[in-house]
This record gives structure tokens, sequence and C-alpha cells, in this order.
């Protein structure tokens, strides 16, 4: 049923390994346009394509480097996603008019089978209004985008719960677009130099606008983890600890803990759901605690900077 709404021009949300995706058939324009209304997002925004298998992936990309498939090697299927010279058959809507095509293979059962038994290349950013934090269960693709889409496939909370690394393969040098569960370490690991995530000028892939991936209640980001928020005027306050409290600070309202022993993979898998609880609070300010930026920690950090952003 999900694979004939794929092909007939629908909208399905469905479960990765990162996050809930909105797909559509990739190569159809019209289903395209209707994901960015769904959303409302900026036609600026470029979309990530997911495949089924690698021989998909010459529909979309003319070539393929030796170092892009030494990559596809090792972390295909998986939340790494390539950015590469696109094929004219891709519609500019799904590239927000770029050369540049953003693609990857998921390696949930779940996307597997769906783009399988669709037969289509699948366009799919995160399942969520446009900006707002990205939903790691299907509950939240219905509070957000319920009543805008044809169908969701409900496949339990997400394992990894950050969206996928994006590194670009079409300049000298290969660049780090988005940060991920994939490391800068690992990657250069394979390939050799990689450019750390560079200032961005123009959008070359999601994920890159200053302020995304944000709660509706203003979050500080505080400076040391050991450190308490200081609360003003009696504002309602939230925290988002990365670890267990020493103590219990009862000047908060409520506390969401996203890992008792601090294991970065528990915390990446729980940090959108907990963010998405405290939002519903209705609380004046938003907490959280950092972690160390390195490894997995660049991603997790790499979200907060971002929700924590001002509106301009």
């Amino acid at each position: 049923m999900a694979a004939g709404v794929i092909r007939n021009g629908g909208l399905v949300a469905f479960p990765t390994e990162t996050v809930y995706g909105l797909g559509c058939d990739a190569l159809n324009p019209d289903a395209v346009a209707r994901i960015f209304e769904a959303k409302q997002r900026p036609s600026f925004d470029p979309l990530i394509v997911h495949l089924a298998d690698r021989a998909a992936l010459d529909a979309l990309a003319p070539s393929l480097s030796a170092r892009d498939h030494r990559l596809i090697d090792v972390f295909w299927p998986g939340p790494l996603t390539l950015v590469l010279q696109k094929r004219e058959q891709v519609p500019d809507l799904v590239t927000a008019g770029l050369p540049t095509v953003a693609v990857r293979m998921p390696s949930h059962p779940v996307a597997q089978a769906l783009i399988r038994e669709a037969g289509v290349p699948i366009a799919a950013p995160s399942a969520n209004p446009f900006g707002y934090v990205s939903p790691t269960c299907a509950h939240h693709v219905v509070d957000g985008l319920g009543d805008r889409i044809d169908l969701i496939l409900d496949g339990g909370p997400c394992p990894i719960g950050v969206e996928s690394t994006i590194v670009s393969m079409v300049g000298t040098w290969p660049e780090l677009l988005r940060p991920g569960t994939i490391t800068l370490t690992e990657i250069r690991k394979v390939i050799g130099p990689v450019t750390p995530t560079p200032t961005i000028r123009n959008m070359t892939a999601p994920g890159q606008l200053r302020r995304h991936y944000a709660t509706r209640t203003p979050m500080t980001v505080l400076a040391d983890p050991d450190v308490r928020p200081v609360l003003h005027d009696q504002e309602r306050a939230g925290l988002l600890a990365m670890s267990q409290l020493s103590h219990r600070d009862n000047s908060l309202c409520a506390v969401e803990v996203l890992s008792p022993s601090g294991d970065l993979q528990e915390v990446s898998r729980n940090l959108f759901a907990a963010l998405r609880r405290l939002d519903a609070l209705g609380l004046d300010r938003l907490y959280a605690e950092p972690c160390e930026a390195r490894g997995l920690g660049v991603a997790i950090m790499d979200r907060l900077r971002r929700c924590a952003a001002p509106l301009t």
C-alpha cells in the first residue's frame, strides 16, 4: 500500500535509522512540490534522495570517483549522505536548482522495503514542519504533519536519533557539510583529507541554516555542564541534562536526563524526543547542558546550537 502511494505521487512518512522521513517519488516534480507545501519548507533548501541499492545511483549521478566508491563500500547502507554531481532527470526542486544531488542508502528495514517496493528513488526530508525538532517516532509525525500527508509507517523509535552525516564530494577536497553519527575522523580514515564544516554562504545541503531543529520555547546552551542555570524573575525553566544530576535543583520545573551514564549514543537517540517533551510544557525557557564536541558529540552540539540560535 505505501509503495503504491509513492508511485501515485503521494506522501509517506517512514522510519529510517536516523529520523522519520517524509517521502515521495524523487523523479516526480509534482510530488516533490507537495513535500515543500506540507512542511512549509523554503525552495532553497535541497532534499536528500534515498536509495535501496547502489545500482539505483546511476540514474541520479553520472559518475563516481574512487573516493566515492570507498565511502559507499564502508558506510552504505547507513547514515551517510553524499553530495554528488546530478543527472538532468533529477528535478531542480529536489536540488534547489543546484547541479548536485544529495543521496544516501538508509539501513532501516522499513525504509529499505518501501524504496524497493516503490521501485523509485525517494526524496525525503525529516517528517516535521520546517525548522522544528526532528521526529524520531511515529506520533511525532502525527503531531506535526498528520493531516497533510497520505500515510505514516510506524517502525518504532529511530535507533540513532540525529540526522545523517553529509559530505560533499564535488570539490577539490571533500567537505563535511553536516556532522552526524559517522564522524569526521571515521571518514578521514577511509578517504584521507576532508575539510571540516565550512562557513556556509549558500545552501548546498539540508540542515545548514543557523537556526534549525528548534523548539518553540527559547533555549540556552550552558557554557559548562557542571554549572546550573541561573533563573531570572521567577522564570519557569526546564533543563536538558546530558547525564544524571548530582543533586536535585528545585528551581527547575522539569528535567530531562538524556543518558544516566552519559553515553553519547544514548544521548543522541533520546535528544529530539526529550526536546519535544520539554517544549510541550509551555515553559519560559529551556537550558541544555553541553557535551564535549568530539566524535558523536560534534553532531549533538551542532543540533543544540542550532536549536538555541536566536530568531532573526
